[in-house]
């Protein structure tokens, strides 16, 4: 990790890493701010706990995470208490993102110890930190994507000439869009040329733009793809489930700096406890998850879903564990294929070790590194 700053001051700015790059001219001052985030929140919390009281806890973990309905994990992790009950005398920091690329880049930067993100965002950050900068301990949330535009537009080919919008670029759905383009013989140039135009900007930007005619359509996370269905008459035309395999596929993984997993392990494997304490709530009490889940939605972004809006959303996705890590391969895959990043060796973006000892100690089965884990 001694080598991460220097490494990251000669990263190459790759076109998914627009946001990520910015984090090497970050390092170079441990005091720069680092992060282009849409601030929405900032919260605290202790407790006294013993969970992550001993042996090499942190004073303080710095977390990462989006006011998303694709990071129910985190935002009830917080919410219900589940994260500060297992970090015992650890100060919990929150901050809030739109997207992953400028999330990735405060934990690059040096904001953050930990995030929930998307696999492309993290893909990004390892790439540009030549595999040292974070792992991937678990995963978050499987599915909650959809292509979704105006009602005129029937198939892949309407799409030429349109305008479309992502969270923002080289994240996970950016990249998933412009993949997608690509299989269907469309081009959608990073720079904004090709046969369609995608306009990487904030979620509420693209609800709001959509309403107005300003844009065709767009490829988001939940609760945002329900929004621009339920509120303003979009139609969905791909569900990404249907891409995968058994319509399995990473949306939301929880990284943690290389650093801080080597230097504050157990407060690592107190924060995985409060996860799995956090989707167990989620699972087996759905209902109140779901109201828990939009009262912070409303707190962090202003605006609460309707009922229809959270049930829906909910039902496109899943909390879970599993990190889908067989999928991570086929992610890069993607962004490569569109320009958007270098291919490079996986091996070490994994380590679940943490994760696996912690579901074994809850009865649950470990989940699948793809053997991604080891250098």
């Amino acid at each position: 990790m001694i080598r991460i700053k220097s490494l990251l001051r000669s990263a190459v700015a790759l076109g998914a890493a627009a946001g990520i790059a910015a984090a090497a001219a970050a390092c170079s001052s441990s005091k720069s701010s680092g992060t282009d985030a849409k601030p929405a929140a900032a919260t605290t919390a202790a407790s006294s706990g013993a969970a992550g009281s001993a042996g090499n806890a942190a004073s303080e973990l710095r977390l990462g995470y989006f006011a998303n309905v694709t990071h129910a994990t985190a935002v009830v992790g917080v919410a219900h208490g589940d994260f500060a009950k297992a970090l015992g005398s650890t100060k919990l920091t929150t901050q809030i993102y739109n997207a992953g690329p400028a999330e990735m880049t405060a934990l690059l930067g040096g904001q953050l110890d930990a995030a929930y993100v998307g696999p492309s965002a993290a893909l990004s950050a390892f790439v540009q930190s030549h595999g040292e900068a974070l792992k991937i301990v678990a995963g978050a949330t499987t599915g909650g994507a959809e292509l979704v535009v105006k009602p005129s537009i029937t198939s892949a080919a309407d799409l030429k000439k349109k305008v479309l919008a992502t969270p923002q670029k080289g994240n996970t759905q950016d990249v998933a869009l412009r993949f997608w383009l690509k299989q269907q013989g469309l081009t959608a140039n990073a720079d904004g040329t090709g046969d369609v135009s995608v306009n990487p900007q904030d979620n509420a930007t693209t609800l709001d733009q959509f309403k107005a005619g300003r844009i065709d359509g767009a490829w988001l996370p939940e609760p945002w793809a329900s929004r621009l269905v339920l509120e303003a008459g979009a139609k969905v035309l791909v569900d990404e489930k249907d891409l995968w395999p058994g319509g399995q596929f990473s949306t939301t993984t929880l990284v943690v700096s290389s650093d801080f997993l080597k230097k504050h392990s157990d407060t690592v494997r107190a924060l995985i406890d409060g996860q799995i304490a956090a989707n167990q709530w989620i699972t087996s009490s759905a209902d109140d998850a779901q109201k828990l889940v939009n009262e912070q939605l409303k707190k962090l972004s202003g605006k609460a879903l309707t009922d229809e809006e959270i049930k829906r959303s909910f039902s496109e996705q899943a909390a879970t564990n599993d990190p889908q890590a067989a999928t991570l391969q086929t992610s890069l895959e993607h962004a490569v294929a569109t320009g958007l990043l270098k291919s490079t060796d996986l091996h070490g973006i994994f380590d679940l070790s943490i994760l696996n000892a912690e579901l074994a100690k809850n009865g649950q089965p470990a989940v699948s590194d793809a053997g991604l884990s080891k250098k």
